[in-house]
């Protein structure tokens, strides 16, 4: 049970939550302002407060933010020791919003995920998963992609020096298997469209051993500032970054071999690790960024040479903004045929690909790929 300490600052945590500021925004600015709370501490505050939205709907709310806390937390310890003491059935009408039902299966499996921790994933640079393993000493490889590890530990790995150097980057395995199911090859030109601040830009670039180019655009500039501070660290040099400054404009007259739209969706996919989200996203947001997915496809597609491949990939699982999205994309352009992608080496090839958080131990994905016929 967490001490007093810690349900006091979860509790003043929770005071500065609204509709729109998440969780995790709350918690950052809460330790930039609290600069002496140790990792320790600062790690017992997050799960805590996140332990509270896992299990919200099982709260008193007659009770103080401290005592509905230590509720939370206790449910969490059940939960942990006995997964079967709450029942998926009891889990499909708490655990998630009743809307959600409507746009996604709900298998037991999932809901039961979705409850636990999530797992910290990382990303060594190609060849390295291995090295990287033994000189961290809490982290495990997958058979679900090379050079991803789940770490295990409690060190602030920020400050190790594997991370100084450019070693790994803190990547969830979900967004490792986008790149991989994008394959590209040294010497190609891509595009990550929705760059954000350029996890998956880097990943193309280690993919291709450095050669060849991956544009990054992104219509935040501040994100993509990161973006080059990332790829300095990692030693990545074979991108270019451009902003997206207006819809209607595209930031670059290049045509491309590949592009990735790894679109702003609702994020359903990162409940898990998110699960303030699940209690803020609405049917109206599924609806609006759908439009936005199916948009941005259609903008960037005439930027694919003859035989080139587009992958579309979110972080969601409503039909909305998955199958939805790739039909009607599908619909209006007769000019690309559906690309056989392999992003787990567990799983076959197939155009389509939905990765569940409890078969990754990871966020919840959707990726769907076309090639353009020459």
């Amino acid at each position: 049970m967490p001490d007093q300490a810690t349900l006091n600052h979860a509790a003043q945590v929770l005071a500065q939550i609204s509709s729109d500021q998440r969780a995790d925004t709350a918690l950052r600015f809460y330790f930039e302002h609290h600069r002496y709370l140790q990792p320790p501490a600062r790690r017992a505050i997050s799960h805590t407060v996140f332990a509270y939205f896992r299990w919200l709907s099982w709260l008193d709310p007659k009770l103080s933010p401290q005592k509905r806390l230590e509720q939370a937390f206790s449910m969490h310890e059940r939960n942990l020791a006995d997964e079967k003491s709450v029942k998926a059935e009891t889990l499909a009408v708490r655990a998630v919003p009743a809307w959600i039902a409507t746009e996604m299966d709900l298998p037991a499996d999932y809901l039961r995920q979705i409850q636990r921790e999530p797992a910290l994933w990382l990303r060594a640079r190609p060849g390295r998963g291995a090295d990287l393993a033994k000189s961290l000493f809490a982290a495990e490889a997958t058979d679900h992609a090379p050079d991803a590890l789940r770490f295990t530990g409690t060190q602030d790995l920020f400050k190790t020096e594997q991370f100084k150097t450019g070693e790994f980057e803190i990547q969830d395995l979900a967004s490792q298997l986008v790149s991989h199911a994008a394959a590209p090859k040294p010497g190609e030109t891509w595009w990550d469209a929705c760059a954000g601040e350029g996890g998956k830009t880097l990943h193309l670039a280690d993919l291709m051993g450095n050669k060849g180019t991956v544009w990054a655009s992104d219509r935040h500039t501040r994100r993509l500032d990161t973006l080059k501070r990332r790829a300095a660290r990692a030693k990545i040099f074979n991108y270019r970054v451009a902003a997206w400054e207006t819809p209607e404009k595209l930031p670059t007259k290049t045509k491309f071999d590949g592009i990735l739209v790894d679109a702003p969706c609702s994020g359903v996919g990162t409940w898990q690790r998110n699960p303030h989200a699940r209690w803020t996203t609405t049917p109206a947001d599924v609806a609006e960024l759908a439009g936005v997915q199916l948009a941005l496809l259609n903008q960037v597609v005439g930027s694919l040479k003859p035989g080139g491949r587009i992958i579309y990939a979110v972080c969601t699982l409503t039909r909305s903004e998955t199958n939805a999205v790739a039909d009607a994309f599908s619909a209006a352009h007769p000019e690309l045929v559906p690309l056989d992608l392999t992003a787990s080496r567990l799983q076959p090839a197939t155009p389509r690909l939905t990765l569940w958080p409890h078969a990754l131990n990871a966020n919840g994905m959707f990726i769907a790929g076309w090639k353009r016929t020459k």
